[in-house]
């Protein structure tokens, strides 16, 4: 598995994001071919990284409706 330094990441939060603590999801985009992803609310927890294909096709899917909310 790959590592990759996420420490000068540059992290933009997610649009459906509120500040009232909800669900609160951040993606860096400066990393070529993948998606470092995290959740906002702990910061210095884990990131996932995903491919960038991947990652593309998971966001129309969810646009899609394809995972309705509880």
């Amino acid at each position: 598995m790959r590592e990759y330094d996420l420490s000068a990441a540059r992290w933009r939060k997610s649009s459906y994001s509120d500040d009232k603590g909800g669900d609160c999801v951040e993606v860096a985009h400066e990393f070529p071919g993948v998606v470092p992803v995290r959740d906002s609310k702990a910061p210095h927890g884990p990131a996932l990284v995903f491919a960038a294909p991947g990652w593309t096709a998971f966001i129309d899917a969810v646009k899609d409706g394809q995972f309705p909310a509880a």
